[in-house]
């Protein structure tokens, strides 16, 4: 088990350092730069003297040896479109928000799509079964940017329930519709996967034999199933919590959020290296730490797995 781990961990260095390595010269190729572009344009020798300034006149490969040691030390560099603001100063300040949003989000879907699915598969075959799994269709159908407008419509301007816009860490209803928008699809993933590890671990002999033992139905199914039963979720909620979190750009807008999405969106829009590289990075690396985390939920959960490793 403790030789997996390490394997993993290396794997995702290892990860990283492609990622690093792809999304660097992706930005190369953008069209126009930070400098090159705007409302007002920039004379010839003063954007030569900026880009001097920020060591864009280097060889390409003297730039990429200086990004990635800059990243290694912690200190992505300075933001091209913000006049030199620091990025981690950037991040900072935008990611707290776009994690806040990511874990309420998170919350939502598993206390929505696990106890669906279980009873989608308790029930199956039956219109309870049928009913849930067309909801989790339609919530896998429809994208959040249909579903996060219609919310903030119904229960901010009409209703007047709750907030429509904007982004209180001190007041919880001014998560919600944000964080409800992003949690029903992954809700609706969860349920579906729930859902076919359950009845998985339903057909089981064991289970039959408690049920001839007589076993009651909310013992079995607690105690002799859930646990096996979700693991197919389990292995998705760490990915989706990535995807959630890196995946909030269009809801962030929606919502007029000030989270870290619409600073990434901004700086691809301008080829602002720093900032992108840094966005990258930090998603990439949220990424292969759920996966990590939840490798170890499923050893937990999964005494086979630990056997074989």
């Amino acid at each position: 088990m403790l030789k997996t781990l390490i394997g993993r961990f290396f794997q995702g260095i290892l990860v990283l350092f492609v990622l690093f390595t792809v999304t660097f010269f992706l930005i190369k190729e953008l069209p126009g730069g930070p400098f090159k572009s705007g409302e007002k344009a920039i004379p010839e020798h003063i954007r030569l003297k900026i880009e001097a300034y920020y060591g864009l006149d280097k060889p390409v490969q003297v730039q990429y040896y200086r990004a990635l040691t800059n990243l290694l030390k912690g200190d992505p560099g300075l933001s091209l479109r913000l006049e030199g603001r620091e990025v981690t100063e950037i991040i900072s300040q935008a990611f707290p928000v776009s994690l806040q949003l990511g874990l309420v989000a998170m919350l939502i879907a598993i206390s929505i799509g696990i106890p669906l699915g279980v009873i989608a598969a308790w029930k199956k075959n039956t219109l309870i079964d049928y009913s849930a799994m067309a909801l989790a269709m339609i919530g896998i159908c429809v994208p959040a940017f249909v579903i996060g407008p219609l919310l903030a419509d119904q229960f901010g301007r009409r209703s007047n329930l709750l907030p429509a816009v904007g982004w209180d860490p001190t007041h919880p209803s001014s998560w919600f519709l944000p964080a409800l928008t992003l949690g029903l699809a992954t809700a609706a993933y969860l349920s579906r996967l729930t859902r076919a590890g359950m009845l998985e671990i339903l057909s089981q002999d064991y289970i039959r034999t408690a049920k001839a033992k007589g076993v009651g139905s909310f013992r079995m199914l607690v105690r002799h199933s859930l646990r096996g039963g979700i693991i197919p979720a389990v292995a998705f909620i760490g990915p989706a919590f990535a995807g959630i979190i890196s995946g909030s750009v269009v809801i962030e807008s929606v919502f007029a959020m000030p989270g870290l999405g619409t600073h990434f969106i901004k700086s691809i829009e301008v080829g602002d290296s720093p900032v992108i590289l840094g966005s990258v990075m930090l998603y990439g690396s949220l990424i292969i730490i759920a996966n990590f985390l939840t490798d170890l939920l499923g050893l937990w959960l999964n005494p086979r797995l630990r056997a074989s490793r």
